[in-house]
């Protein structure tokens, strides 16, 4: 089963949008093995957007990310990143798809709810930025059996 990080932003939580976008993914059949509510700071923010430091948007981005705490969430399930991506539809909530989280909930660029990895290798490494091992939970779904097949279980 694969893990993926998903952070519920600033707006998403000064909207009061927690269990709309929570609920999308139980209602997905993802497990939610982690949650916390942090407030991002400047160290953890420049490392986690790093590939952004060179854009001029960027100390926005920052400001934004501390103006209010966020909601760290880990979600696993088989194909999890790939099926977090979809659900939260892309970066540009103004073109995001009827449907998505960003297409339903937001108009922005960057207040855009949610921010979801976006490979299997940045989930691993995004999953550790925000959660200690002892911090997520493995735990049996009886779901599972109504969200798999059963050959799908047991991979």
């Amino acid at each position: 089963m694969e893990r993926t990080l998903v952070l519920l932003k600033p707006d998403a939580i000064q909207r009061g949008l927690i269990g709309e976008i929570v609920g999308r993914f139980e209602k997905k059949g993802l497990k939610l093995v982690g949650m916390r509510m942090m407030r991002l700071d400047d160290v953890l923010l420049k490392e986690h957007y790093s590939h952004l430091a060179d854009k001029p948007f960027f100390p926005m981005s920052l400001n934004f990310m501390m103006s209010s705490p966020v909601i760290a969430m880990c979600w696993e399930g088989l194909g999890a990143v790939n099926a977090v991506r979809i659900l939260c539809g892309t970066t540009n909530a103004r073109e995001a798809d009827a449907g998505s989280i960003r297409g339903d909930l937001a108009m922005s660029i960057q207040c855009n709810v949610v921010h979801a990895s976006d490979s299997v290798e940045n989930a691993n490494i995004e999953v550790k930025r925000f959660f200690k091992k002892e911090d997520l939970f493995d735990y049996k779904k009886s779901e599972y059996l109504h969200v798999y097949s059963e050959d799908e279980r047991e991979k």
